[in-house]
């Protein structure tokens, strides 16, 4: 059985806002945790100043990560997100990267506001947490 992604009545619509209240993991699931990712290319360099683009980035990055143990952003149950300098502008960008990658069903995701993260020049930073059905 696959993972279950649930937003109970009772709570706030989060679909919107790019993450789910719940998630749960059936027992003898092997799990698969990514390291944080950030908007970087292959040779590690960040790809963009812009925010918007790292955010697409980073979320491709988890995706080519996910890709090397036989997994697809699907299998994502939780995010752990980074931001830089946070403020409400910054929710549309990741978002709408969050709605383009999973619809109406985005893992559940915590976002942190942070003053930095490895270099300068990186806004935006996932962890993810997988599950292998």
């Amino acid at each position: 059985m696959a993972h279950a992604i649930v937003n109970p009545d009772g709570l706030h619509d989060p679909v919107p806002f790019g993450y789910s209240h719940t998630a749960a993991v059936p027992a003898g699931t092997e799990l698969v945790l990514v390291a944080g990712q950030y908007g970087s290319g292959p040779d590690g360099s960040v790809v963009s100043t812009d925010f918007a683009e790292q955010v697409k980035q980073t979320f491709h990055n988890i995706g080519v990560a996910l890709a090397a143990h036989g997994l697809d952003l699907g299998h994502v149950v939780q995010l752990r997100t980074y931001v830089v300098d946070h403020d409400v502008s910054k929710l549309g960008p990741i978002a709408g990267a969050v709605r383009e990658r999973w619809g109406t069903k985005p893992p559940t995701q915590t976002l942190i506001g942070v003053a930095g993260l490895a270099t300068p020049d990186v806004l935006f930073e996932v962890e993810a947490l997988a599950a292998r059905p």
